[in-house]
């Protein structure tokens, strides 16, 4: 019998920086807790980053995985309009791309639910 899962935006799992270099953009996806890397390695792969920016057409997306630090970076090639001395765009450093990754939902063993954020877990337990 397939264990319950409950699907959650990746931010109740994960924090992320952003960063960029001409029209290439840099993200980074960090678990909040080991017990939760797994997921997000297994469900953040390039495909599913790709699918969520095709509206942007990235030339490539690559995923470099950091499996000590709980951390991947994503590398978006071509997805700020020209980079920031070129794109009309007012997000032309491309800040905001990490919280549309942050947003993507993530399904989450209820086993798991602890490991997430104290208000997220239910109520606090005598440990």
């Amino acid at each position: 019998m397939p264990e319950p899962t409950t699907t959650l935006p990746l931010y109740r799992l994960a924090h992320g920086r952003t960063g960029d270099k001409g029209n290439r953009s840099n993200i980074s996806v960090i678990a909040y807790h080991p017990a939760l890397w797994e997921l997000v390695h297994a469900q953040v792969t390039a495909d599913a980053v790709r699918a969520l920016f095709a509206d942007r057409q990235p030339g490539q997306v690559t995923r470099h995985v950091l499996p000590r630090l709980q951390a991947m970076n994503l590398v978006l090639d071509d997805v700020l309009d020209g980079g920031v001395n070129d794109a009309l765009n007012l997000d032309s450093h491309g800040k905001t791309l990490c919280f549309r990754v942050l947003q993507m939902p993530i399904a989450v063993p209820t086993a798991l639910l602890p490991q997430l954020q104290p208000h997220l877990a239910g109520p606090p337990t005598d440990a």
